[in-house]
């Protein structure tokens, strides 16, 4: 019979530095996982209730007669 771990013994799968190495695989995993679902959600504009400053007073279309 085999007193091993399936890659590893067991004695190594119980210190401390074991569970360091889990712990921050762990956690990169995690933020692989948000900027994953980040990059597939598609973007929430906000839009601005008035648009006085920021808008032209005069068309600068090439076509004078164009609405402001």
């Amino acid at each position: 019979m085999i007193h091993t771990g399936i890659l590893l013994p067991q004695e190594w799968l119980q210190t401390e530095w074991f569970s360091v190495l889990a712990t921050f695989v762990a956690i990169n995993t995690l933020i692989y996982v948000v900027l994953g679902i980040v990059k597939i959600v598609p973007k929430v504009r906000v839009r601005r209730a008035y648009r006085g400053a920021s808008r032209r007073s005069e068309t600068r279309s090439i076509h004078p007669d164009a609405p402001v």
